[in-house]
């Protein structure tokens, strides 16, 4: 079983996702910015890590001294994004995420000498193109405004994961959440992803899986999941059993 670095324990994936890893045997250091929700994460069964992805040295030294042997990267800053006045700063603080974040974080997985980073990405921002989208498919980098910062946000996530060398970059291109903890309970518009699915995904990714970028979400003409079901194992109706 491996030591396991997750970076965003706390959020809409990180909290489904550290049960299925402890489950699996695996031992979780898991981080979050909010000192009032390290007791939340030590009930969830991981070891809480107070730090903020932005502190470069306090990242590393917290990498470290967890000498993981995977890293995953499930940090977003989404909060404000529902709200048409607070979206674009919304979307800019999440792009920073991914830009400067990963950077950081890419850094402090080479510095600790884990074997595998798994990122989360998203699976809606392809370039206008015949559908279903696939993998090797652009990224719309030259869209304007907000969603331009976006885009060109997760193409800098995709490529700095992708050359993490030594470790191996696995990128899980998610749909739209649906599920516990997400802002919506019914499937929204393709491709769209159960919280619970998307968990499973980055559980699969640990032990499975050649680096490169997945596309994780339900079944529809939007995009080509195939490769995610044969190397990862993956599947799009996987549930966590209620207690």
């Amino acid at each position: 079983m491996s030591r396991i670095f997750l970076a965003g324990a706390a959020g809409v994936i990180g909290r489904r996702l550290t049960p299925l890893l402890r489950a699996a045997g695996h031992s979780v250091w898991g981080t979050t910015r909010s000192p009032e929700r390290q007791e939340f994460l030590r009930g969830l069964g991981a070891h809480p890590v107070l730090v903020d992805v932005f502190e470069a040295e306090a990242l590393a030294n917290a990498v470290f001294e967890a000498k993981p042997e995977i890293i995953i990267h499930q940090l977003t800053d989404l909060s404000e994004i529902r709200d048409p006045a607070t979206r674009p700063a919304a979307l800019a603080r999440n792009a920073r995420i991914r830009d400067e974040g990963t950077r950081n974080l890419v850094a402090a997985a080479r510095q600790a000498g884990a074997r595998r980073l798994i990122a989360q990405s998203i699976a809606w921002v392809y370039a206008p193109g015949p559908r279903p989208y696939r993998e090797d498919d652009p990224l719309d980098v030259t869209a304007d405004g907000p969603q331009g910062v976006s885009v060109r946000g997760v193409a800098s996530l995709e490529r700095q994961v992708l050359a993490a060398s030594p470790a191996e970059g696995l990128v899980l291109r998610y749909g739209r959440l649906y599920g516990p903890g997400s802002a919506a309970d019914a499937p929204p518009p393709a491709p769209a992803v159960h919280v619970d699915a998307a968990a499973y995904a980055a559980l699969r990714a640990i032990d499975h899986g050649e680096p490169g970028l997945f596309n994780i979400a339900d079944p529809s003409d939007a995009v080509s999941t195939q490769k995610a079901m044969t190397q990862l194992g993956w599947r799009a109706d996987f549930r966590i059993a209620a207690d």
